[in-house]
C-alpha cells in the first residue's frame, strides 16, 4: 500500500511579507483569475479589520514548479511590470483581499476603485489617529479614503472639509497615511516630523506613542493563515478547489484552465479557438458547438489513438481534458476540424441543417472524432451507412 500523501500544507505568514512578495512578483495570479473588483467601502472595511487584528479569512496559494501544474502567471494589479520575476506561488483564493491591501498599503499610488454606486474613483487611504484611539468610535469611520489630490471638499468643491495634501497638514489633522505602515525608514521620518510639527508637545508625543503601540504595531504583527497547494497536485484537483472556494464568482470552465496551461508554453488557445469557431460557424448545424466540446473531441481522439497503441481505456472525462497536452492538441485539432465538417455534411444528408434541429447535441463530440479517425474512408458508402445507423441508434 502506498503511503498517504497530502496535496496541501498550512502555515501563518506575516501580512508585510505577503505584500512584499506580491511587490517583487514572487506571488502572482494564474492567468485564468478574473480581475480585481472591490469598491471603496470593501477596502475601508478590510483595512479596519486588520487594524483591529480581526481575521480576514485564510488565503490559498498554489506552489509553482511542478512538472504537470504549469499556468501562465500575471502580476497582481498595481505591481510594476519591471519588477516581474518567476513566481514561487500563485493566488487561488484571496485575490480581492490581497490586491486591495497591496494597492492601499504597498503600492504608493492612488487606488483605482469604485464608489458603492459603481462610479470610478481614485483614492489614498489614511487612519484618523484620534478615532482609532477612541474606544467608542467605529473603526471603519477611522479609515478615511481621500481623492488623489488628498483633499475632501463639499459644496461643489468650494469648501475644503479635509486637506492632507502635505506632510504638515497630515500632522495637523493627525491623519496617518497607510502607505507608510510597512516602510520603517519613512515611518520613522514621519514620526520625527510629527513631533517637530507639534513642537515636541508631551501630550502629542504620548498620543503618537499610543497610536504606535495600539494601531501601527498591530499591522506589523498581523498574520494571515495560508493554505498552500503543493506543486504535485493534479490539475483537475486545482480546478475543483478553485471552483469551490470561488462559489460567489463566475464558474471556471475547463476551456479557461486549459487555456492557462497552454499559455505557459506561449500558445494562445483562445485565439486559436476563435479562428476555428469562425470557420465552424459557416455550418449552421455547428453553431452551438463550443470550445469545451472541441477540446473534448480532441481529447477523445487522442485517447482512442493511445488505446490503439497501448490497449488502455478510451476516455474524455473532465480529468482527461484537463490533462490534454499541447502537443496532442496541435497534432489533432486540424483532424477534428475536418471531422466536424464531415459530420455536418453527413447530418445535412439526414435533413438536419441547423443546431436547433439537431436531435443529439452531445453526439457531435464522438461523431466528429469518428469522422476524424476515418479520414478519407468517411466517403465510402458502407462506412457512411454504419455511421448513420450508429448515430440514430
Amino acid at each position: 500500500m502506498s503511503p498517504a500523501t497530502s496535496t496541501f500544507s498550512t502555515y501563518e505568514s506575516p501580512l508585510h511579507e505577503i505584500l512584499s512578495n506580491i511587490g517583487t512578483g514572487a506571488i502572482q495570479l494564474p492567468d485564468f483569475q478574473r480581475g480585481w473588483v472591490w469598491d471603496d467601502d470593501h477596502i475601508r472595511s478590510l483595512l479596519a479589520s486588520v487594524s483591529l487584528s480581526y481575521p480576514i479569512g485564510a488565503l490559498m496559494l498554489m506552489e509553482t514548479g511542478g512538472d504537470g501544474l504549469r499556468f501562465k502567471p500575471r502580476l497582481v494589479e498595481g505591481v510594476d511590470a519591471s519588477e516581474r520575476e518567476k513566481p514561487e506561488h500563485l493566488i487561488l483564493d484571496g485575490q480581492q483581499r490581497l490586491t486591495s491591501l497591496y494597492l492601499a498599503i504597498q503600492c504608493g499610488r492612488p487606488v483605482p476603485t469604485k464608489t458603492s454606486k459603481g462610479e470610478d474613483i481614485e483614492r489614498f487611504y489614511y487612519l484618523d489617529m484620534g478615532l482609532c484611539l477612541d474606544p467608542d468610535a467605529d473603526r471603519t469611520d477611522a479609515v478615511v479614503s481621500v481623492p488623489k489630490d488628498r483633499k475632501i471638499t463639499s459644496d461643489f468643491g468650494r469648501r475644503v472639509e479635509l486637506d492632507v495634501s502635505t506632510r504638515e497638514k497630515e500632522y495637523e489633522a493627525c491623519f496617518f497615511p497607510l502607505s507608510l505602515v510597512f516602510t520603517p525608514a519613512e515611518f520613522t521620518e514621519w514620526k520625527m516630523g510629527f513631533h517637530e510639527s507639534h513642537d515636541f508637545d508631551p501630550d502629542k508625543s504620548r498620543f503618537l506613542m499610543q497610536f504606535e503601540n495600539e494601531i501601527w504595531l498591530k499591522f506589523q504583527q498581523y498574520k494571515i493563515p495560508v493554505i498552500k497547494i503543493l506543486k504535485d497536485t493534479p490539475k483537475e484537483a486545482v480546478c475543483q478547489v478553485f471552483e469551490r472556494v470561488n462559489t460567489g464568482g463566475v464558474t471556471l470552465s475547463v476551456f479557461e484552465l486549459v487555456t492557462a496551461t497552454f499559455a505557459a508554453d506561449d500558445f494562445s488557445l483562445r485565439d486559436d479557438w476563435e479562428e476555428k469557431e469562425r470557420e465552424l460557424h459557416d455550418y449552421e448545424v455547428l453553431k452551438d458547438f463550443d470550445a469545451t466540446s472541441f477540446l473534448t473531441a480532441v481529447t477523445l481522439l487522442a485517447s482512442f489513438q493511445r488505446h490503439l497503441q497501448t490497449g488502455g481505456a478510451v476516455s474524455c472525462k473532465r480529468r482527461d481534458v484537463l490533462n490534454l497536452s499541447l502537443g496532442d492538441y496541435q497534432r489533432l485539432a486540424g483532424s477534428i476540424m475536418q471531422g466536424l465538417k464531415d459530420a455536418a455534411r453527413l447530418l445535412a444528408g439526414e435533413k438536419i441543417f441547423d443546431a436547433r434541429s439537431l436531435p443529439y447535441t452531445t453526439q457531435l463530440i464522438p461523431l466528429s472524432a469518428i469522422c476524424a479517425h476515418l479520414g478519407k474512408r468517411f466517403e465510402e458508402v458502407p462506412v457512411k451507412q454504419k455511421i448513420k445507423r450508429w448515430y440514430w441508434s
